[in-house]
This record gives structure tokens, sequence and C-alpha cells, in this order.
């Protein structure tokens, strides 16, 4: 790479991590140093502009290091959000630059943005993830387990003890339990430890029917058929009766014995995982309930127990008729309540009306972050679609937010949200959410051109690696740096197809295809290039339970197999402990800049750096092998270095091998073979 000696835009760079903008996370009134990159030659002036319609503030020259000279402006924040942009004059040309990179106008929707006051969770910038849905996972106590018609669920259909860990899931599954427990996650820890994961991610564990539990039943204990059986006399005995109907459901879960103990065996939990270096976040399901819950009694499981109130639906005179919006003139009601999405069995709770609902739901979020429970944060279930106004919902996310952090402030506040999440990234509502727009759509129909749930395939936004960077940038931009680098970047979870089945390239359902063939023409090597870019891409990599041991699905409830204790793929355990490894040991994967350096069809390459730490990534999802020039200096690093290749997967294996590449005048040319990826870590100078 020649000297540059003109305003050359590829080297105009700056972000919000912590080496362009210091402190990342400043407070109201707080002075904060902006900084931005640009060539030591061919810059005549760079100004900062804070604000749209404002005066540009022109920046000092300072740092000069290798081909860069870095320019700063200090500034003094007040209470509200600042926007800025910069502006740079050169020889022969001039520009802006923001979120998106160069401009020839200013764009303020891509306008940098700080937040006083705003913070993450520090242990969760970058966090490795492991997402477990309890009931699939590992069975370590059979006496906690369901019994075939222990009690009726949806339609009045009986519940069903599955026998067989390894049979698929069924087309309908609600009803059907595998047994896996909370005692079968403990037997386990050691084996979550050793992949290297920093955080355990649960889906729900209250009290419920269902084996997804997103019904909530009681929101204050953990539903013992996860968690301890301890007086079971009666249910023992209700055995040889012919008539089972759900009130037999309160033998087990609504006797305060077992839901006390199952309390105290989730607090061993926590404490055992904490030990271990792992946090716990729990799945928080309060837009709606269940109708079994305590409060609405749909199915009169709870009438007339000691100790429990009438339900909403049981009597008028309910002291929980306000959690609900009932309709019609005259009570019985029935089944004229408001729904999730309109399902009789999903009770939207009404906290407009109720603030003694409200004030509960408060002490919940307080309770489970407190001792001795002491989780690490919560994962908000349909989270915008709670209340029945925007202004109340954010509101409603405002008090949460207050009572969780003023109770744990390292907790995390994550969201299930799709679309723009920025009115919820505010620093007073939500910390981040589960990343499909900034993360898993994109990567998807870059490396497989399908839907995530398999219900769609779109050749013509497969391997289109520009479109990959524009939409990446473009949802990014929606985010703060810091929402950014706690948001769970996925590639599959309990609600859309395997990753690894998705790389088949096949629309289809397990109602329609049959779930054998979720595992048919998978391509393993695409699962690693994702894998690859999962590890190094800004965010908390989280790994959905099986995927790390080549475990397939289509769309729930398929996506729900046991994971295949006994018949993991170990070499791609391997890999991910690999993988997981790198990404821990380079800081610049956890909150370091992201820049993209190539793209082209099946191309994409970006640069990840952090202070004197630079790695490059490059993947060729084409199937044809690629010889590929990375403007590696555009990230800083030695024109004239070396940088090591980390890893390198191809279409039948990987190779975690060092080897050493020479950087020539700036560019670092590599082959890579079909269907590949590979690291490359710059070796410091000695």
């Amino acid at each position: 790479m020649p000297e540059i000696k003109k305003l050359d835009r590829r080297a105009l760079f700056s972000d919000e991590t912590a080496d362009y903008r210091i402190p990342a996370e400043p407070a109201a009134g707080e002075r904060v140093l902006i900084r931005f990159r640009a060539p030591k030659e061919g810059v005549s002036a760079v100004y900062l502009v804070p604000g749209e319609n404002q005066t540009g503030l022109k920046m000092a020259p300072g740092e000069e290091r290798g081909l860069f000279r870095f320019y700063e402006r200090e500034l003094t924040l007040g209470t509200g959000a600042l926007s800025y942009c910069f502006r740079i004059e050169g020889e022969g040309d001039s520009c802006w630059y923001d979120k998106i990179g160069c401009a020839d106008q200013p764009s303020w929707q891509y306008a940098f943005r700080i937040m006083p006051g705003f913070q993450t969770p520090d242990w969760a910038k970058g966090a490795v993830i492991y997402q477990i849905f309890v009931d699939r996972f590992c069975n370590g106590c059979r006496e906690n387990d369901v019994q075939d018609g222990e009690y009726l669920y949806v339609d009045g259909k009986p519940v069903r003890r599955v026998k067989d860990w390894y049979q698929y899931p069924e087309a309908l599954d609600v009803n059907n339990f595998y047994g896996g427990d909370l005692q079968g996650v403990m037997q386990k820890l050691d084996y979550i430890k050793s992949l290297g994961v920093d955080a355990i991610y649960f889906n729900p564990l209250f009290v419920s029917p269902s084996n997804h539990k997103y019904d909530s039943q009681d929101y204050d204990y953990i539903d013992p058929h996860f968690g301890r059986i301890v007086n079971d006399t009666d249910w023992k005995a209700q055995q040889g009766m012919s008539n089972r109907d759900a009130r037999q459901y309160v033998t087990r879960v609504t006797d305060r014995v077992n839901l006390e103990a199952s309390n105290a065996l989730f607090a061993e939990l926590t404490a055992a995982a904490h030990e271990k270096g792992i946090r716990v976040i729990l799945d928080g399901v309060f837009n709606h309930c269940g109708s079994f819950n305590k409060w609405m009694d749909r199915e009169r499981i709870y009438e007339g127990q000691a100790g429990y109130a009438p339900g909403a639906y049981v009597a008028e005179e309910s002291p929980y008729h306000g959690f609900f919006k009932f309709h019609g003139g005259q009570w019985p009601y029935n089944n004229h309540y408001d729904g999730w999405w309109g399902y009789e069995t999903l009770p939207k709770l009404n906290y407009e009306e109720s603030r003694e609902l409200y004030d509960y739901i408060m002490g919940v979020g307080r309770k489970w972050v407190s001792p001795p429970y002491d989780v690490d944060g919560w994962r908000l279930d349909v989270a915008a679609d709670l209340g029945h106004s925007e202004a109340f919902n954010h509101q409603f996310w405002r008090d949460f937010r207050k009572n969780v952090k003023e109770t744990k402030p390292e907790a995390l506040i994550l969201a299930e949200h799709y679309g723009d999440p920025a009115a919820w990234l505010e620093g007073d509502q939500w910390d981040t959410v589960m990343n499909y727009d900034a993360f898993m759509e994109p990567l998807t129909w870059f490396l497989t051109g399908m839907e995530k749930h398999s219900d769609e395939r779109r050749d013509d936004l497969y391997n289109d690696g520009d479109l990959f960077f524009r939409t990446m940038l473009h949802q990014m931009s929606r985010f703060y740096t810091q929402s950014l680098q706690v948001a769970m970047n996925e590639l599959s979870n309990h609600d859309h197809s395997r990753f690894l089945t998705r790389t088949n390239r096949t629309v289809g359902r397990t109602g329609s295809m049959g779930p054998g063939a979720a595992e048919q023409g998978v391509r393993k090597s695409v699962l690693r290039m994702a894998v690859v870019v999962q590890m190094t891409w800004p965010g908390a990599p989280t790994i959905y339970y099986g995927d790390e041991a080549g475990l397939c699905g289509w769309t729930d409830p398929d996506n729900r197999r046991c994971y295949p204790w006994g018949r993991e793929d170990l070499e791609l355990i391997e890999f991910h402990r690999y993988m997981i490894g790198i990404h821990k040991r380079n800081q610049a994967l956890k909150t370091g800049s992201v820049k993209p350096l190539a793209s082209g069809y099946g191309l994409i390459a970006y640069g990840r750096f952090a202070g004197e730490n630079r790695l490059a990534v490059v993947v060729n999802n084409s199937r044809e092998t690629k010889t590929v020039r990375l403007p590696v200096w555009e990230m800083g690093t030695d024109p004239e270095g070396v940088m090591v290749r980390l890893m390198l997967t191809a279409d039948d294996t990987y190779n975690s091998g060092r080897l050493a590449f020479p950087v020539k005048e700036g560019i670092l040319e590599v082959e890579l073979p079909p269907e590949s990826s590979a690291i490359f870590a710059e070796q410091p100078a000695e």
C-alpha cells in the first residue's frame, strides 16, 4: 500500500467503543473525549458536529500511530441524548462520517449518540450464553417426571410422559414431557463450563402445565416437575383412580412443600453455577399468563384449596378480577376476556386497571435477582406487546428496570423483540434484545438463503455479501454500542428452526415434511462458518443447547429435540470449544470495533480491533476456491507485519493450528477453499 498523500476515505474511522469515546458510557455532566482517526496526510481539518444544524467544533490533531493521526475534542454532557457526526476536509475532497461510514451529505438517522448514564453490565459484554429448554436438556431425577394422564391440558387432552429420550417431538407436542429438570442441569454444569460458557439462559421455569411454560401458573415458584416432588403420598394414592382430571395437578404443583422445595433446589443451582463463574438469566413472561394461573383458574385447579383465593374465572368477587380485562354485561363472563393473540389459554394481563398486579410483578422482578436465588438477569418474553398502549408499555419497563437495577445493579435486562428496538434502548428500559435483525436474520440469509423458520427460500438474498454488510450496519445503527455489545446473537432458539437444518436450504416443517427430513442434506461446513461469525461479531454469542452437538430440527416444536447425550457430534463440540476460546482470549471480539474489509458473491470479510488486539475474519460461502486480498491496514495493522491464522474451517474439517502469513503493503492475501472461513490475528512486533 503506497503512503497516503490525499484524503483516503478508507482510512477514516470512529465509533462508540472505548478507543474512540472516553469514557465509553459517560454519566450526565461528565466530560467525554471524542476521538477520530484519519490519515496523517491529506487532511486539513476534522470537525465534530454535535447535532443537526449545529456548527462544527474543530478537533485538535493528537497522537500519531502508523499511517494515522487521531483527532480529539472534549465535550461536557447534559442530561439528554447527544447526537453527533464528523465532517472531514482534505485535499481535493471533503465528506461526512457517521455510523454507516463516509457520505457526501450528513445522514442524521445514522448519527453517533451518547445517552448519559446508560450503562450495560460489563460481565455481559461479549458474554457466551447457553440457552436451555429444560424439559429437553437432561433428566436428572425420575421422581419428578410428569406421569401419563396426570392432568388434562389444552382441549381436555391428557399429558403424556415420553419414555424414549431420543423420540422426535410430535407436530402437536405441548402435552408431551421428556423429563428434563434442574437436577439434570446441575449434573451437566461441568460440561457447560467446559464449553467456556459465561451465562445460562433458561426458558421459563415457573409453575406451568405446559412443557414450554410460557403460560405461567404461579410466578413465585419453580415448577416441581423441574424441581423436587417431596410430599407425593396423595398423588400415588390417586394413580388407581379412573377419573383423572385437571384437579389432580393440585397434589403436585400447588402443594406448598413441593413448591418451597423446588425453589430451594433452584437456589442450589444458581449457587453452584456462580461457583463455576456461570451467571443465570430467567425468562419472564409478563405480557400474559396461563388460564391455569391461580389468578384466573379457568380450569378450577385452585378452587376450594386452602390458602388460595377464588380465581377471576371462578367468582365475580375474586380479588384478581381486575388482573384481566373481561367483556360482557353480566356474570358469568366465561371466555369473554382478552387473550394474547386471542388465545383463551393465554389471558393477557391487565396492568392498566390493577395497580396491585403492577406492583406484584415489580416484586417478582426484584425477588428472583435477590438472595437466595440471586439470578443475574431477565429475558422478557414478547416485551413490546405488554399493556394496551405503547405509552403504557414504555412506562412499565421503565419501572421494571428501576426495580431490578436498584435491587441488583449488574442484572441484565434483555427483551424478545423483532424490528427496530431503538425506542426501548434509551437507557431507561431494556439493556438489549435477542438480536434477530442485526444478527440472526442477515447471517441466515447470507449463508443459507433461508428464512429463520425454514418457511421461505430466497435465492436473491443468498450469498450477497454486499447486502449482508448494508443490512448489518443499518440494523446495528439502531443500538447504542453498549446495547449491541450485550445483544443475544443466536443462530437457533426455541422459536425457529435449528441453523443446521437451514443449511439444507429446504422449505418445510415437521408436520408437512416429517422430522427426518430436517436432518437430510445438511452441511456442517456452513454451520462452522456461522459459528465463526457468531464468535467474532459484536454481541453476546448465544448457543441453543444441542446446536454444538449437531442437533437438527424444523421450527417449533421440532427445534425442541432432546440433547443427544451419548450420540453427540464430538468433533462439532470440540470446534465450539476452540471458537469460544478464541472469542474469550481476544478483547477485540468482545468490546472492540468492527469494520468491513471486503465483500462480494459468497464473500464477507471484516476486522475487529481494540488497542493492539487486531483480528481479521473472512468467510467464503461459495463452492469455489477464492483468493482474497484483505486491506488489513484499514484496522491499523502493521503494513509490513505478520498475521497468524487461528482457525480455518473447510468443507469437511477445521484446522486450529497456528500458521503465520505476511502482510505486504497493508494487504493480507489468502486462498480460501470452498465453504470455508478463517480468523487471523496480528502478531505483535517483538
